[in-house]
C-alpha cells in the first residue's frame, strides 16, 4: 500500500497519461469557446482587434486568418487529449477516476486562458475580452474566473492524491 504526500502534486505514474489528457482537453475547450462564443458569436474581439481593428475588409480578413489559426491550435490540443485518453483507459487495469479527468479539464482550461489572457490582453494587447468601456475589467475578470478554475484543478488533483480512510485504498499502480 503506497501513501503518497499531499505536498507532491504530481499524479501517481498510472493517472500521468489522464492529467496529460485532461489538461489537453481542457486547453481545446478553452480555445473552443474562446473562440466560436467570444470571437464568432459574440464578436467581442478577434484575435488582433486591438491592433488591427476591423474597421476594413482587408482587416477583417487579417483577424478572421488568425481567429483559423487559433481554433486549429484548440483542434490540436482536443485531438492530442483525446488520443492520451483513449491510451490512458487502455494501459490501465482499471478505468482512472472522474475526479482525476475533471480536475485535469480545469486546470488545462484554467491554464490555458490563464497564459493566453496574460500573453495576448495585458502582455501584446493584441485583443481584449470586450473593448471598450470597463474593457480592464473584462480582462481581470477573465484572468479571475480562470485562475479560480485552475485552482479547483490542482485542488481536486491533490485531494485525489491523498491518502484513502482506512479500508478504502485502492491497489498501487506500478
Amino acid at each position: 500500500m503506497t501513501h503518497h504526500s499531499t505536498s507532491d502534486v504530481s499524479p501517481p505514474k498510472s493517472d500521468r497519461l489522464l492529467v496529460a489528457a485532461g489538461v489537453l482537453l481542457g486547453m481545446g475547450f478553452a480555445g473552443f469557446f474562446d473562440g466560436i462564443v467570444l470571437h464568432q458569436i459574440l464578436q467581442w474581439h478577434h484575435m488582433l482587434t486591438s491592433v488591427r481593428p476591423t474597421n476594413s475588409l482587408e482587416d477583417l480578413e487579417a483577424n478572421t486568418f488568425w481567429d483559423g489559426v487559433f481554433l486549429m491550435a484548440a483542434s490540436v490540443f482536443t485531438a492530442t487529449g483525446l488520443i492520451l485518453l483513449w491510451r490512458s483507459t487502455h494501459q490501465q487495469s482499471r478505468l482512472s477516476s472522474t475526479k482525476v479527468l475533471v480536475a485535469s479539464l480545469l486546470l488545462g482550461t484554467g491554464g490555458f486562458n490563464l497564459v493566453e489572457g496574460l500573453i495576448d490582453h495585458h502582455w501584446l494587447g493584441i485583443h481584449h475580452v470586450k473593448s471598450g468601456s470597463n474593457e480592464l475589467a473584462w480582462d481581470i475578470g477573465f484572468l479571475l474566473l480562470n485562475l479560480v478554475l485552475g485552482l479547483v484543478g490542482v485542488w481536486l488533483l491533490r485531494e485525489q492524491r491523498s491518502p484513502q480512510p482506512s479500508g478504502t485504498d485502492t491497489p498501487a499502480s506500478t
